[in-house]
């Protein structure tokens, strides 16, 4: 059953709608602060198996769009004009850079260790590990590709995509449960309350919300200041793309979505000395709106079969890393951050984006702001981890770990 672009656009805005009436609906959802595109795109890709599995059909949707509204979100966290006042975090992130890069580093020795338990090659580890969590889809297809192709092993593509799947529905679901842990241990009245005073004031220079803490707020905008903000993207996504291109097949290569964030830097940069600011309430917008879809259509398009047929010894692995996430998350992430609000909301966008993808850990701090109030360092400092340093620092990562005698 083919779905073609329209009808898959419709079907990701009903997951959104149904995600909505689901989490308004359902108590625990609420209670586990689980975003509302993952509960809507649960539901979707369920369906989807169900019919796989007893009516055997399969739903091919077009998925033509994902790519773009990726990017698109990509592009608006990098034209977001409070980006400028990332000077004032250097140090918190560089602090949360470590906490990260420690994490690869532990999930690729739990992948091998496991993986050479279990008797099986030992690149299944680093597929179960940063290659495919860490990394994503993007990063886990390429390097699947280069284990076939110089390492001779088999299916390790299909492996890495499967691998990422099972990462991107836990980092989503993950998030909102650990935060609803973290908040017992700061208190969720005044003490709560004090830490998101606390933050607000940290920030009180900044003129409006940022863009993605309130994804639900009116935004008043112009057609103009619509218009001008589509331009800025379009030139980030083209620029991206041709940067994408220049540096394919060097030791600089990096993936497209990257491009697109560091073009759209440089142009909001370069528009804020000239004195042309960008429109934050446009980029917020249509920010938001990309996320959701994109969510939506990947959370939906998920191949659930592949995930069962995962052989004993990789589902295992992803099984420990899981495990190791939600650990490291609570004793590492939150401790090593500061053990107060701001470190609840990087805990959980860190298991979104440590098992999942950047747009996951966005997702899961909006739902744990928009539960327990506002955290501007941490929607300051996740989308510059997550969406550039990470993919550098993984793929130094991945090949250090490939230097070692185990894999020659």
């Amino acid at each position: 059953m083919n779905v073609n672009v329209y009808s898959t656009l419709v079907v990701a805005s009903l997951v959104l709608l149904v995600g909505q009436w689901l989490v308004a609906a359902v108590p625990l959802l609420r209670k586990w602060t689980i975003p509302e595109p993952v509960a809507g795109g649960i539901v979707a890709a369920l369906i989807v198996f169900a019919l796989h599995s007893f009516a055997h059909r399969d739903v091919v949707f077009d998925t033509s769009l994902q790519a773009p509204l990726m990017q698109a979100f990509f592009a608006t966290i990098g034209l977001n004009p409070n980006l400028a006042n990332l000077k004032h975090g250097g140090p918190v992130l560089a602090r949360f850079l470590a906490v990260v890069v420690a994490l690869l580093v532990l999930q690729n020795a739990l992948g091998i260790v496991l993986a050479l338990a279990f008797g099986v090659d030992p690149l299944y580890g680093l597929l179960g590990g940063s290659v495919s969590l860490a990394g994503g889809h993007g990063t886990g297809a390429a390097w699947g590709a280069v284990f076939t192709e110089h390492h001779g092993l088999q299916s390790a593509t299909e492996a890495a995509i499967a691998c990422a799947t099972f990462g991107l529905v836990m980092g989503g679901i993950l998030g909102g449960p650990v935060a609803q842990h973290l908040m017992k241990r700061i208190g969720t009245g005044a003490d709560a309350a004090n830490a998101t005073s606390a933050t607000s004031a940290t920030s009180a220079t900044a003129p409006d919300p940022y863009a993605f803490e309130e994804p639900k707020a009116e935004q008043p905008t112009t057609p103009g200041a619509f218009i001008e903000t589509l331009t800025l993207i379009a030139i980030s996504l083209a620029g991206g793309d041709a940067l994408s291109g220049l540096i394919a097949g060097t030791a600089f290569e990096l993936p497209a979505f990257v491009c697109v964030l560091f073009v759209a830097v440089l142009l909001a940069n370069a528009l804020a000395l000239v004195g042309r600011p960008v429109a934050g309430h446009a980029v917020a917008l249509i920010g938001n709106v990309s996320l959701a879809l994109f969510l939506a259509m990947a959370l939906m398009t998920l191949r659930l079969w592949d995930l069962a047929a995962l052989a004993l010894p990789v589902f295992t692995i992803l099984a420990a890393q899981t495990l190791l996430m939600v650990v490291y998350a609570v004793f590492v992430t939150f401790r090593v951050m500061g053990a107060n609000y701001d470190a609840v909301v990087l805990a959980a966008g860190h298991c979104g984006f440590g098992l999942g993808a950047t747009p996951t850990a966005i997702a899961n701090m909006q739902a744990v702001t928009a539960r327990f109030g506002h955290s501007h360092l941490a929607f300051l400092v996740v989308p510059m981890v997550a969406a550039f340093f990470i993919d550098i620092a993984n793929a130094i990562t991945i090949k250090l770990f490939l230097a070692l005698p185990l894999f020659h």
